[in-house]
């Protein structure tokens, strides 16, 4: 039984086996459409509700899609077809647009449009795995190490280029080993698609050399920073480096990456208003917000994404207490009945009363926080915007129920797919895997073609526009797949000793892979537990070069050793009983030492077990 709930004032009328809701709303009419046979129809029953938004009644549309539960078999026929997509745009982007950057799939042919470095074969890299494809993932690997380099004379984007190349290499890097790829000794701590992350990393490292830590957009990656480049940036732009850089500093020791992404998160968390919002655009060098406008959505987006993964993964209490305060904050002044408005962001009136695609990634953050009944309730008004055009477009008008003009495209973008793969996780309800059915059906209907698929240009009559963004690969279809997948090694589904963990380190000291990974915001995963490994032998090889450098120095070996009087302890067979507040020391090296110039010439040669 499906029971359907209206406001008191709506007007039920009925056509072609549609039931529709007529909800009067201001100087106009919003209808809503739910595509029931009225056979099926059990009561319709008036109630009153606070809010006059006609696509908050999505609690009818849920009720019914709600009621279907997939089984095993159902999911794994889903992903077979997931697949199918994937190799349609895959291939197609091989024999039509490799080495460009992206696919145009009505002219079948390829566009460089963030850097001229095959961005889409990176961004693809580590669906490859998830989809079980290892010998692709090999020969990709292997291709794009003797092909790509980042010493190019290209002015790139500073954050597509960390979020997609940089995060890309990283992500497949960490799970070369699971492809069945030879891996260098010492790995994840070392290795050569991480080299080449921490080359494409070195490239944007210009841009942050601001007066206020805060990076430039751009950067040209043969000759640095222009001198014309405009100081003005998106907060995402500001914002959007914690995971990438601070995985790179852990992994290869080197701590300049962290500290310029934190260095850029402290000074914009510094120049938030006086009721704790922070606006679109910035001047990253006069520290003047130029656009005002606050939200969660494009320009924004990923800053907080960024705060709370970055919190979990580096188990950051900085980072966490800085999105707690902007939360509380958005919620106070931005949220309006499960929806969330633009607003100005010292004032905290309405600036825009808009819904953007971009902003469906929300409810999968706050499902990450436990936040799980405000998440669904703004998942359901954002389905509910996908049902009524077979898509989210960029721009939705809440008040007007429609798309906002010159904004009805849909460059079948992944935030909504990725928000129903953390709800399935955190609550069960296969509501969230009929989103992934209607999506799927969705592109596949509206978006193919036969070079791949094709972002919409406009969701009111389907005009196709020539390109496919490097995401629908990397995010989209990555999302759509894991949805149907719970088992998945990603979400941790194996088992200790079934393959799904992996050892890693020096001497295979760590274990890697155990679950708990974190998509950046292109939904490169990243394991934390690799960042653990890596950092810990760092520390090791640093107290070690410390005790090296002190023998080493002029005098520190021509000092006599201290006479030892009779019944007087050896010292180096000290008491294990330590005072209140000492710490115990390690005992000297047993070997002796050679000076010497360079800090890592005897690395690796000097014991210090007594041998």
């Amino acid at each position: 039984m499906v029971l359907f709930l209206f406001p008191d004032s709506c007007t039920i009328t009925t056509a072609d086996s549609v039931l529709l809701c007529v909800l009067p709303f201001s100087d106009f009419t919003c209808n809503i459409g739910f595509r029931v046979h009225l056979s099926h129809l059990s009561s319709v029953r008036p109630v009153s509700m606070r809010a006059p938004v006609c696509t908050a009644l999505l609690l009818c549309v849920l009720g019914g899609a709600a009621a279907r539960q997939f089984t095993e078999e159902e999911m794994a026929a889903v992903r077979q077809r997931i697949k199918s997509m994937f190799y349609h745009a895959y291939n197609s982007y091989l024999d039509n647009a490799f080495p460009y950057d992206e696919l145009r799939p009505l002219t079948c042919d390829g566009q460089d449009t963030w850097g001229s470095f095959s961005l889409t074969l990176i961004d693809a890299l580590d669906t490859l795995l998830v989809l079980g494809n290892r010998t692709e993932f090999q020969r990709v690997a292997s291709l794009l190490q003797d092909t790509i380099d980042f010493d190019i004379d290209v002015n790139a984007s500073v954050f597509e280029t960390n979020i997609r190349v940089v995060g890309g290499l990283l992500s497949a890097h960490l799970l070369a080993k699971r492809a069945g790829m030879e891996v260098e000794p010492g790995w994840p701590c070392s290795g050569p698609l991480l080299r080449m992350a921490e080359d494409a990393a070195r490239k944007l490292l210009p841009a942050f050399e601001t007066p206020t830590g805060m990076p430039y957009g751009t950067v040209n990656l043969l000759r640095g920073v222009s001198p014309t480049e405009t100081p003005v940036t998106c907060t995402a732009g500001v914002g959007t480096f914690i995971l990438e850089f601070a995985t790179l500093t852990r992994l290869t020791g080197d701590p300049v990456f962290e500290n310029v992404a934190r260095r850029a998160l402290r000074a914009l968390w510094k120049t938030r208003s006086d009721i704790g919002l922070v606006g679109n655009h910035i001047d990253i060098v006069s520290k003047k917000w130029v656009a005002q406008d606050a939200g969660i959505g494009a320009g924004v987006d990923s800053y907080f994404e960024y705060l709370v993964k970055g919190a979990i993964m580096l188990q950051d209490e900085e980072l966490l207490s800085m999105f707690q305060a902007f939360d509380r904050a958005i919620q106070n002044y931005t949220r309006f009945d499960d929806w969330y408005l633009w607003v100005q962001m010292h004032k905290g009136t309405v600036s825009m009363p808009v819904f953007q695609s971009l902003e469906a990634f929300w409810p999968g953050l706050q499902s990450l926080l436990g936040n799980l009944e405000s998440a669904v309730r703004t998942f359901q008004n954002y389905y509910s915007v996908w049902r009524q055009f077979g898509g989210l477009p960029e721009f939705y008008s809440i008040p007007q129920g429609y798309t906002v003009d010159k904004r009805e495209g849909y460059p079948l973008r992944p935030e909504l797919i990725e928000s129903a793969m953390y709800l399935f996780r955190a609550t069960g309800d296969h509501t969230y895997l009929q989103l992934g059915l209607d999506a799927l059906e969705s592109i596949d209907r509206i978006a193919k073609t036969p070079c791949g698929y094709a972002s919409v240009k406009d969701l009111r009559d389907h005009q196709l526009d020539n390109r496919m963004e490097s995401f629908f690969l990397a995010e989209t279809i990555k999302y759509l797949y894991l949805l149907f997948d719970p088992t998945h090694f990603l979400h941790g589904g194996g088992t200790e000793g079934d393959g799904t963990w992996e050892e890693g380190g020096e001497l295979g000291g760590c274990v890697l892979g155990a679950g708990g990974f974190i998509f950046n915001t292109e939904a490169h995963p990243l394991d934390p537990a690799a960042l653990y490994c890596c950092s810990r032998h760092d520390q090791d090889r640093q107290e070690l070069r410390d005790l090296l450098l002190s023998l080493s120095q002029p005098g520190s070996q021509s000092k006599p050793p201290p006479k030892q009087t009779e019944g007087q302890p050896d010292s180096q067979s000290e008491s294990i009983a330590l005072k209140p507040g000492e710490k115990k020391t390690p005992p000297p090296l047993s070997c002796p030492v050679q000076p010497f110039s360079t800090r890592l010439s005897i690395q690796g040669q000097v014991f210090t077990d007594g041998t």
